[in-house]
């Protein structure tokens, strides 16, 4: 099943499945944030209710991103992405070892989520970059300190994901040793549709990594491409490491990290020490293909500039007004 929000000559968004070439509202005005908690066996019967239903031509109606997410979590789970992509931002090419111990991730931001299309504003930045990843969507019950075996229960599904990156926004940021944060909350493209778990199944591999090819391009030029499977954990692994002394719920995105060979710009100034391939620019379009999945296209426009703030006063670190006001 795939499972689509949409919108129709500035209509109301419709939210429902995609079947063959058509797009059909679910029954009883559910939403996709309903479903997801109702979970996969549920959505079952709810397709089986309108498989057959009319609805309106997929070439007719523009996608929006599948799910207004309850909160992203976005991993760094590829060993090859983090040797190119540390000496880019970092200055330095490495893997430290704690990188193996766990699989680490950092909240991103789900207020500026984008659609299949929709235009990427970005901030000002001589540096702006992609990330293809492959993201989980959790759907009922979720679930806190959860082992691999039950997370995989409640994976509902897989999108696509391109978490963009202002890369010297975020270089200057984590030098302050938290982040990345203006770096990366400006953008995250989520799409085309959420494809359900029992989907993808075919592509487990033994060991439960998701074997699916994934590639981008950048005006049609391909720059990366790898096996979703190269990811150090599963993403079992990664959802139950996320609920551990903490939850999970449905409508939750779990990034998989950037894939390795080119997933990101980044990766490769960091093994060729040049800006090689250029930064994406206004006018620029950044496709992402996986298979099983579907295809994500954005187009870069013009940067938004922000209003200037000052920086950081000296101040007296007096401990009391008393103190301050005799200093």
């Amino acid at each position: 099943m795939r499972i689509a929000r949409w919108t129709r000559d500035g209509d109301d968004t419709s939210e429902g499945f995609v079947i063959g070439d058509r797009v059909v509202p679910f029954p009883d005005g559910l939403t996709v944030g309903d479903v997801l908690a109702r979970g996969l066996a549920e959505t079952h019967r709810l397709f089986a209710a309108v498989e057959e239903a009319d609805g309106a031509a997929l070439a007719d109606v523009r996608l929006l991103a599948p799910l207004v997410p309850a909160s992203i979590r976005d991993f760094v789970a590829f060993e090859e992405h983090v040797e190119g992509v540390s000496a880019s931002v970092d200055g330095k090419s490495e893997v430290v070892p704690e990188w193996y111990e766990a699989p680490t991730f950092y909240f991103t931001n789900p207020h500026t989520v984008l659609g299949p299309g929709e235009v990427l504003r970005p901030p000002v930045s001589a540096r702006l970059d992609f990330e293809l990843e492959v993201a989980a969507v959790i759907g009922g019950p979720g679930g806190a300190n959860l082992t691999a075996d039950d997370a995989a229960g409640v994976i509902f599904g897989y999108t696509i994901m391109n978490d963009w990156s202002a890369r010297d926004l975020q270089s200057r940021e984590m030098k302050v040793r938290l982040g990345p944060a203006k770096g990366k909350d400006f953008g995250t493209s989520l799409g085309p549709w959420i494809v359900t778990a029992d989907e993808l199944a075919p592509f487990l591999d033994d060991d439960g990594f998701l074997a699916v090819r994934a590639e981008v391009f950048v005006n049609d030029e391909r720059i990366g491409h790898d096996l979703v499977s190269n990811m150090g954990w599963p993403f079992p692994e990664l959802i139950a490491y996320a609920s551990r002394n903490s939850r999970v719920v449905p409508g939750d995105v779990l990034g998989s990290g950037t894939i390795g060979n080119g997933g990101c710009l980044a990766e490769l100034w960091g093994r060729r020490g040049e800006l090689t391939p250029p930064p994406v620019t206004d006018g620029d379009t950044v496709r992402m293909v996986v298979e099983g999945i579907g295809e994500l296209a954005g187009p870069v426009g013009g940067a938004v500039e922000a209003p200037e703030l000052p920086p950081a006063r000296e101040r007296s670190r007096a401990r009391s007004r008393r103190e301050r006001v005799a200093q």
